[in-house]
Protein backbone atom coordinates (compact mmCIF):
# COMPACT_ATOMS: atom_id res chain seq x y z
CA UNK A 1 0.00 0.00 0.00
CA UNK A 2 1.27 3.32 -0.65
CA UNK A 3 1.99 5.86 2.08
CA UNK A 4 2.02 9.37 1.22
CA UNK A 5 2.34 12.39 3.65
CA UNK A 6 -0.79 14.86 4.56
CA UNK A 7 -1.10 17.73 2.40
CA UNK A 8 -1.14 20.01 4.91
CA UNK A 9 1.80 19.93 6.99
CA UNK A 10 2.69 22.51 9.99
CA UNK A 11 5.74 25.21 9.73
CA UNK A 12 8.21 23.35 11.67
CA UNK A 13 9.28 20.36 15.18
CA UNK A 14 11.05 20.31 17.86
CA UNK A 15 11.47 17.99 20.75
CA UNK A 16 10.84 19.65 24.25
CA UNK A 17 13.32 19.78 26.76
CA UNK A 18 12.93 16.50 28.11
CA UNK A 19 12.06 14.56 24.71
CA UNK A 20 15.36 16.38 23.82
CA UNK A 21 17.79 14.89 26.38
CA UNK A 22 15.70 10.96 25.99
CA UNK A 23 16.21 11.22 22.22
CA UNK A 24 20.53 11.75 22.97
CA UNK A 25 20.15 9.35 25.55
CA UNK A 26 18.76 6.36 22.82
CA UNK A 27 21.49 7.91 20.67
CA UNK A 28 24.03 7.51 23.10
CA UNK A 29 23.31 3.50 23.02
CA UNK A 30 25.07 3.24 19.26
CA UNK A 31 28.87 3.98 18.40
CA UNK A 32 30.10 7.27 16.55
CA UNK A 33 28.65 6.24 12.44
CA UNK A 34 25.78 4.01 13.63
CA UNK A 35 23.42 6.79 15.34
CA UNK A 36 21.06 6.23 12.45
CA UNK A 37 20.11 2.83 14.15
CA UNK A 38 17.73 5.06 16.64
CA UNK A 39 15.44 6.36 13.65
CA UNK A 40 12.95 4.17 14.95
CA UNK A 41 12.39 4.93 18.30
CA UNK A 42 12.88 8.73 17.69
CA UNK A 43 10.26 8.85 15.08
CA UNK A 44 7.97 7.23 17.70
CA UNK A 45 8.95 9.67 20.09
CA UNK A 46 8.05 12.73 17.35
CA UNK A 47 4.66 10.93 17.32
CA UNK A 48 3.89 10.30 20.96
CA UNK A 49 4.66 14.10 21.19
CA UNK A 50 3.26 15.92 18.57
CA UNK A 51 0.14 12.62 17.90
CA UNK A 52 1.08 11.71 14.25
CA UNK A 53 4.36 12.11 12.21
CA UNK A 54 4.62 15.90 10.39
CA UNK A 55 7.34 15.98 7.25
CA UNK A 56 8.85 18.87 9.88
CA UNK A 57 9.09 16.07 12.37
CA UNK A 58 11.10 13.82 10.15
CA UNK A 59 13.35 15.90 8.81
CA UNK A 60 14.36 16.94 12.00
CA UNK A 61 14.36 13.37 13.63
CA UNK A 62 17.21 13.04 9.99
CA UNK A 63 18.87 15.99 11.25
CA UNK A 64 19.81 14.59 14.48
CA UNK A 65 20.94 11.79 12.99
CA UNK A 66 22.78 12.76 10.31
CA UNK A 67 20.60 10.55 7.59
CA UNK A 68 19.49 11.82 4.61
CA UNK A 69 15.72 12.91 4.49
CA UNK A 70 14.63 10.27 1.98
CA UNK A 71 15.81 7.62 4.21
CA UNK A 72 14.13 8.51 7.66
CA UNK A 73 10.87 8.98 5.40
CA UNK A 74 11.68 5.49 3.78
CA UNK A 75 11.42 4.19 7.39
CA UNK A 76 8.19 6.66 8.51
CA UNK A 77 6.24 5.05 5.34
CA UNK A 78 7.19 1.64 5.53
CA UNK A 79 5.81 0.82 9.17
CA UNK A 80 1.76 1.74 9.64
CA UNK A 81 2.32 2.03 13.18
CA UNK A 82 3.84 5.58 12.36
CA UNK A 83 0.65 8.15 11.55
CA UNK A 84 1.34 10.27 8.55
CA UNK A 85 -1.46 12.58 9.26
CA UNK A 86 -3.65 14.03 11.90
CA UNK A 87 -5.46 11.80 14.35
CA UNK A 88 -7.60 12.64 17.41
CA UNK A 89 -6.37 15.35 19.97
CA UNK A 90 -8.13 12.72 22.59
CA UNK A 91 -7.52 9.16 21.14
CA UNK A 92 -7.21 7.10 17.90
CA UNK A 93 -8.71 4.04 17.64
CA UNK A 94 -7.52 1.24 15.62
CA UNK A 95 -9.91 -1.51 15.89
CA UNK A 96 -8.81 -4.96 14.69
CA UNK A 97 -10.34 -6.73 11.27
CA UNK A 98 -8.71 -10.04 10.88
CA UNK A 99 -10.30 -13.20 10.86
CA UNK A 100 -11.21 -13.39 14.23
CA UNK A 101 -12.29 -10.00 15.43
CA UNK A 102 -14.75 -10.13 12.47
CA UNK A 103 -16.21 -13.22 12.94
CA UNK A 104 -16.76 -11.56 16.35
CA UNK A 105 -18.25 -8.76 15.32
CA UNK A 106 -15.58 -5.97 14.18
CA UNK A 107 -17.74 -4.95 11.80
CA UNK A 108 -20.52 -3.74 14.27
CA UNK A 109 -17.27 -1.69 16.22
CA UNK A 110 -16.25 0.01 13.14
CA UNK A 111 -20.02 0.92 12.52
CA UNK A 112 -20.34 2.11 15.87
CA UNK A 113 -17.17 4.39 15.08
CA UNK A 114 -18.25 5.24 11.44
CA UNK A 115 -21.45 6.71 13.54
CA UNK A 116 -19.43 8.05 16.47
CA UNK A 117 -16.68 9.59 14.86
CA UNK A 118 -16.46 9.79 11.36
CA UNK A 119 -17.46 8.03 7.89
CA UNK A 120 -14.18 7.21 6.77
CA UNK A 121 -11.22 5.66 8.42
CA UNK A 122 -8.45 8.54 9.40
CA UNK A 123 -10.82 11.58 9.34
CA UNK A 124 -11.19 13.36 12.48
CA UNK A 125 -14.02 13.76 14.08
CA UNK A 126 -16.36 17.17 14.66
CA UNK A 127 -14.66 18.16 17.60
CA UNK A 128 -11.17 16.81 16.37
CA UNK A 129 -11.18 14.98 19.91
CA UNK A 130 -11.28 11.15 17.89
CA UNK A 131 -9.98 9.09 14.49
CA UNK A 132 -10.09 5.47 13.98
CA UNK A 133 -8.82 2.89 11.22
CA UNK A 134 -9.43 -0.45 10.56
CA UNK A 135 -5.75 -2.58 11.52
CA UNK A 136 -4.63 -5.91 10.94
CA UNK A 137 -4.40 -8.57 13.39
CA UNK A 138 -3.31 -7.30 16.60
CA UNK A 139 -2.35 -10.43 18.45
CA UNK A 140 -5.30 -10.87 20.44
CA UNK A 141 -7.21 -13.12 18.64
CA UNK A 142 -8.36 -14.86 22.35
CA UNK A 143 -10.24 -11.93 23.34
CA UNK A 144 -12.22 -10.84 19.92
CA UNK A 145 -13.20 -8.41 19.08
CA UNK A 146 -10.79 -5.87 20.60
CA UNK A 147 -9.08 -2.60 19.36
CA UNK A 148 -6.01 -0.84 20.36
CA UNK A 149 -6.63 2.85 21.78
CA UNK A 150 -3.48 4.89 22.13
CA UNK A 151 -1.16 2.34 23.34
CA UNK A 152 -3.13 0.16 25.01
CA UNK A 153 -5.90 -2.95 24.30
CA UNK A 154 -8.86 -2.86 25.37
CA UNK A 155 -10.82 -6.20 24.25
CA UNK A 156 -14.21 -8.08 24.82
CA UNK A 157 -15.60 -5.45 23.14
CA UNK A 158 -19.37 -4.31 21.76
CA UNK A 159 -20.37 -1.35 20.35
CA UNK A 160 -22.31 -0.60 23.21
CA UNK A 161 -19.22 -1.05 25.48
CA UNK A 162 -16.94 1.08 22.84
CA UNK A 163 -19.52 3.60 22.85
CA UNK A 164 -19.18 4.06 26.57
CA UNK A 165 -15.44 3.92 26.70
CA UNK A 166 -15.24 7.02 23.68
CA UNK A 167 -17.67 8.73 26.36
CA UNK A 168 -15.52 8.48 29.05
CA UNK A 169 -11.96 8.65 26.76
CA UNK A 170 -14.31 12.47 25.81
CA UNK A 171 -14.80 13.61 29.40
CA UNK A 172 -11.16 13.30 30.28
CA UNK A 173 -11.12 9.63 32.10
CA UNK A 174 -8.81 6.77 30.68
CA UNK A 175 -10.63 3.87 30.84
CA UNK A 176 -9.23 0.07 32.44
CA UNK A 177 -7.23 -1.21 29.67
CA UNK A 178 -7.59 -5.34 28.95
CA UNK A 179 -10.67 -7.03 28.71
CA UNK A 180 -14.41 -5.14 29.09
CA UNK A 181 -15.92 -8.15 30.10
CA UNK A 182 -14.78 -8.97 33.70
CA UNK A 183 -12.13 -11.19 32.96
CA UNK A 184 -8.29 -10.54 33.59
CA UNK A 185 -6.47 -11.91 30.77
CA UNK A 186 -8.02 -14.87 28.12
CA UNK A 187 -8.59 -17.24 30.86
CA UNK A 188 -12.21 -19.04 29.57
CA UNK A 189 -15.00 -16.87 29.68
CA UNK A 190 -16.91 -18.94 31.81
CA UNK A 191 -14.80 -18.49 34.60
CA UNK A 192 -11.22 -20.33 35.61
CA UNK A 193 -11.21 -24.21 36.33
CA UNK A 194 -7.90 -24.29 38.55
CA UNK A 195 -5.76 -21.44 40.16
CA UNK A 196 -9.25 -19.99 41.63
CA UNK A 197 -7.46 -18.18 44.35
CA UNK A 198 -6.30 -15.10 41.24
CA UNK A 199 -9.98 -15.32 40.27
CA UNK A 200 -9.99 -11.68 41.24
CA UNK A 201 -7.57 -8.76 41.97
CA UNK A 202 -5.45 -9.55 38.76
CA UNK A 203 -5.52 -6.70 37.71
CA UNK A 204 -3.28 -4.99 39.84
CA UNK A 205 -0.58 -7.41 38.48
CA UNK A 206 -1.28 -5.80 34.79
CA UNK A 207 2.05 -3.51 34.48
CA UNK A 208 0.18 -2.17 31.43
CA UNK A 209 -3.09 -1.00 33.17
CA UNK A 210 -1.37 0.26 36.44
CA UNK A 211 1.13 2.71 33.68
CA UNK A 212 -2.15 4.08 31.86
CA UNK A 213 -3.98 4.61 35.06
CA UNK A 214 -1.29 6.20 36.86
CA UNK A 215 0.14 8.27 34.17
CA UNK A 216 -2.60 8.30 31.47
CA UNK A 217 -0.02 7.21 29.54
CA UNK A 218 -2.61 5.31 27.45
CA UNK A 219 -3.68 8.39 25.32
CA UNK A 220 -1.77 11.70 26.86
CA UNK A 221 1.30 13.35 24.54
CA UNK A 222 4.17 12.63 25.87
CA UNK A 223 6.60 15.49 26.59
CA UNK A 224 9.32 13.58 27.95
CA UNK A 225 8.68 14.42 31.78
CA UNK A 226 6.89 11.54 32.92
CA UNK A 227 9.40 9.57 34.23
CA UNK A 228 12.88 9.34 34.67
CA UNK A 229 15.63 9.42 31.86
CA UNK A 230 17.45 6.39 32.08
CA UNK A 231 20.55 5.42 30.47
CA UNK A 232 22.09 2.51 31.98
CA UNK A 233 24.36 1.91 29.20
CA UNK A 234 26.11 5.08 30.38
CA UNK A 235 26.33 3.98 34.17
CA UNK A 236 23.88 6.82 35.52
CA UNK A 237 20.45 8.40 35.12
CA UNK A 238 19.35 11.53 34.75
CA UNK A 239 17.09 13.19 37.33
CA UNK A 240 13.35 13.65 36.12
CA UNK A 241 9.86 14.32 37.08
CA UNK A 242 8.81 11.73 38.59
CA UNK A 243 5.63 9.65 37.35
CA UNK A 244 2.34 11.52 37.94
CA UNK A 245 -0.15 10.02 39.96
CA UNK A 246 -4.04 9.09 38.93
CA UNK A 247 -5.04 12.27 40.40
CA UNK A 248 -3.33 14.12 37.75
CA UNK A 249 -5.60 13.37 34.62
CA UNK A 250 -4.39 14.08 31.36
CA UNK A 251 -6.93 17.05 30.32
CA UNK A 252 -8.79 16.01 27.18
CA UNK A 253 -8.09 18.47 24.39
Amino acid sequence: MLRRLHPIQPDSFAFTPENLAWARGQISKYPEGRQASAIIPLLWRAQEQHGWLTRPAIEYVASMLGMAYIRALEVATFYFMFQLAPVGSVAHIQICGTTSCMICGAEALIETCQELIAPRAHMLSVDGKFSWEEVECLGACTNAPMAQIGKDYYEDLTPTILRELIAKFSSGDVPRPGPQNGRFASEPKSGLTSLEDFATGGGQFNGSVSLALAIGDTVKRIDGSEVPLLTPWLGKASPKAAPKTAAQKPDAE
